[in-house]
Parts: C-alpha cells; sequence; structure tokens
C-alpha cells in the first residue's frame, strides 16, 4: 500500500511506558519574517488530554507537525521521558494523524484497517472492536477516497487506535461531525488516555474542548497565551464561572 512495508511502519516503535511524559520548552518555528509559533512551552502526561486551542491560523497545525518532527523546528527542544530527542526517534513514541488527508486512496476501508491491524499485531478481535465502536461497518467496501468527511475522520481515528505509539496526536479530531458523533467519539478518547496514553489534540471547537480534555494550550497568532486546567485558567482570568470560551477571550 503506497509503498509502505509492515516493518517500515513497526520498527523502533516504543512500548506503551507506565508513566509517559513530553516536556517541551522555547519550541519555535518561522516561515522567513513570519512567525508560526514561538517560543512553546508545555509538559503533557500519561493519562491525560491536552488540548491545543485556538482559531484557524493559531498555529496548531504546525506545532503538532514540529513535535512529531515533520517540520524542523528553528529552535527549542522536545525531551521524551526527560531525555531531548531528535526528530527522527520521535516518529517511534508519537502517532500523528493529520486533518484532511486520505490515506491509501484507491484501497479499501476494510483492507486499510486490516493492514494496519496486522502491522501492529492487533489480534482480529481488536480490529473487529475498533470497527464497531466507530460504526465503520457500512464502509468497509468503500475506497478510501469515496468517503465523506466525517467516515475519513473515522477512519483516521481509527488508525490512532490501532497504533501502539505512547502520544498520539491528533489535527482537529471532530471536524466534519455533529454533536451527536462528537460526544460518541470522546469517550473512544477518554478510554485511551486511561489506558495509559497522552493525547494532543488540536481542537477550534471550544465547546467540544472543554467537554474532553484535562489541560489547555490556549494558542494565538502562534504565541501561547494560557495553558492549565480550565480552574487554573479561571483563576488567571479571574473569572471563576467562565466557560473556555469566555477564558479565551479574556487572555487573547
Amino acid at each position: 500500500m503506497d509503498g509502505i512495508s509492515p516493518a517500515s511502519l513497526r520498527s523502533g516503535i516504543a512500548a506503551r511506558p507506565s508513566a509517559a511524559i513530553i516536556e517541551v520548552s522555547g519550541l519555535s518555528k518561522r516561515y522567513g519574517e513570519q512567525v508560526a509559533i514561538a517560543d512553546i512551552c508545555f509538559v503533557a502526561s500519561a493519562g491525560q488530554i491536552l488540548g491545543i486551542i485556538g482559531p484557524n491560523g493559531a498555529g496548531k497545525t504546525t506545532l503538532l507537525e514540529t513535535l512529531v518532527g515533520l517540520l524542523p523546528a528553528d529552535s527549542g527542544a522536545v525531551c521524551l521521558d526527560g531525555q531531548d530527542v531528535s526528530p527522527s526517534r520521535r516518529r517511534q513514541s508519537m502517532f500523528y494523524v493529520p486533518d484532511e488527508v486520505r490515506p491509501y486512496q484507491d484501497q479499501f476501508v476494510g483492507q486499510v484497517l486490516m493492514f494496519f491491524g496486522a502491522v501492529y499485531r492487533r489480534p482480529p478481535a481488536g480490529i473487529a472492536q475498533i470497527i464497531a465502536t466507530l460504526e465503520l461497518q457500512p464502509v468497509l467496501g468503500k475506497r478510501v477516497h469515496a468517503l465523506s468527511k466525517g467516515y475519513r475522520r473515522r477512519l483516521l481515528l481509527a488508525l490512532g487506535l490501532l497504533a501502539p505509539h505512547p502520544i498520539l496526536l491528533m489535527d482537529e479530531p471532530f471536524d466534519g461531525f455533529d454533536l451527536r458523533q462528537t460526544r460518541q467519539m470522546a469517550p473512544l478518547l477518554r478510554r485511551e488516555a486511561d489506558n495509559g496514553r497522552a493525547l494532543l489534540l488540536s481542537i477550534h471547537q471550544l465547546p467540544h474542548a472543554e467537554r474532553i480534555c484535562d489541560r489547555f494550550i490556549l494558542l494565538a497568532a502562534g504565541r501561547n497565551c494560557g495553558s492549565g486546567t480550565l480552574d487554573e485558567l479561571r483563576d488567571r482570568t479571574g473569572l471563576p464561572q467562565a466557560n473556555l470560551e469566555e477564558v479565551f477571550l479574556a487572555l487573547t
């Protein structure tokens, strides 16, 4: 499939540690004179869902792609379990689910899922459970390029769930879902965190983020305008009853 072999996907993948942690300090990326992200710092732990919050153009995708090593950073460090790691080594511990991508476009959905399941040595029952939970049965016989946006997001989420990497990064995981579908997906991500993964989710729909995330990074124009739990951010703004949207507006 698209020249990717099971061996190349499996190589170097670390088993999920019991206390994986990612520490980011001073991460910056520029495109010429344009600042994409500037001096980003945060910590995320196993068992935690971190929401990277901001409007379109805030730098959320750039941050994720720089973290995982798809883009070279201009400065800063990314440490995993206390060790500064190179971009190539980060991919051993991080699995990135991008937005608006159609993997293996000409393949059938069922084939893609079985391929990934075989790569990561997932038992057939485990693959079947993910298919059932994400309600992918109606499209197993469809080619990926023919999927609707909602089903494409479900397929990408399934691939992220099949992967064993201890850190899962997802760009706009709820894009294309309605409110009911989003509420169905949220418990899946919580279960992944409860099983020991650290989840980093880029989200621009603030009500969805408030519902699922434990901690937040508020991005505006590539800069971190605030980070912490919702209660910590409320304390910072002096708005004890504020929702995430109100906190975001107050800090940005």
